[in-house]
């Protein structure tokens, strides 16, 4: 399986401001181990505007850094050729999702899911699995205790390396069960591709009379506290002719 890492640096929080994608980085990852880094795509792109003072003290990169970088339609082709047919991971997906299908729109290449098989949201996922808590990439970072030391300002290469660190973490068990599936494989009863394990017929125990009496003398105290209005009395008693 072949999946990207993607992560973006725009010049303010919404497009419909008009802010633009400045920074892009897409990390591979083929059966859930990471490219080396010429496998990765990475490019600052010329936003043709300034950065508003918000988002330029989180990614500290200057329109006259980004003056001489290429132009997001110049990027467009290598970056779209990059992801086609992977699956992406983006922490706040409609974030990213929402700023690439603008500056896609613009050129008339319609939306980014045109082009990939699906998006995963680990914020979406981190939510589940840890509701109420802080779920930020730096948040998640600490909770699995990866280093992001090297995290001084916010950058899309580095966020993708950590991301990538993060997800696999998040899914580790997914990669024991696959192996357990594997281990004990009934190649004709595979479901979704997945085979199933093999299990041996379930072994029921039935009641003896003593089990039985002492269920019995529980009920009948039950029924008399709720004055006969045991549920487990009325769903078990034998229909009347």
């Amino acid at each position: 399986m072949r999946q990207i890492i993607l992560d973006t640096e725009t010049t303010g929080l919404r497009t419909e401001d008009g802010n633009r994608i400045l920074e892009i980085a897409a990390v591979e990852m083929i059966n859930r181990k990471l490219s080396p880094p010429d496998r990765h795509l990475h490019r600052y792109i010329n936003p043709e505007r300034n950065s508003e003072e918000g988002a330029l003290n989180v990614h500290g990169l200057t329109t006259e850094f980004l003056s001489d970088k290429p132009k997001f339609a110049d990027i467009a082709d290598d970056f779209l050729r990059f992801i086609e047919g992977s699956e992406l991971i983006i922490h706040n997906a409609p974030f990213d999702v929402g700023f690439l299908n603008m500056e896609l729109g613009k050129l008339g290449r319609g939306k980014i899911t045109d082009y990939v098989s699906g998006i995963i949201d680990t914020l979406r996922e981190a939510k589940e699995l840890f509701p109420g808590k802080r779920n930020s990439l730096d948040a998640l970072c600490d909770r699995y205790e990866i280093d992001r030391s090297n995290r001084v300002l916010h950058g899309a290469l580095i966020d993708c390396e950590l991301l990538a660190e993060v997800y696999l973490s998040m899914t580790r068990g997914q990669d024991s069960l696959l192996i357990d599936f594997a281990g004990e494989a009934d190649d004709s009863n595979d479901v979704g591709g997945i085979p199933r394990r093999t299990r041996k017929p379930l072994i029921v125990a039935a009641l003896s009379d003593e089990e039985r009496a002492v269920h019995d003398a529980y009920l009948n105290d039950l029924d008399k506290a709720v004055k006969g209005q045991c549920l487990w009395r009325t769903m078990t008693a034998e229909p009347t002719a």
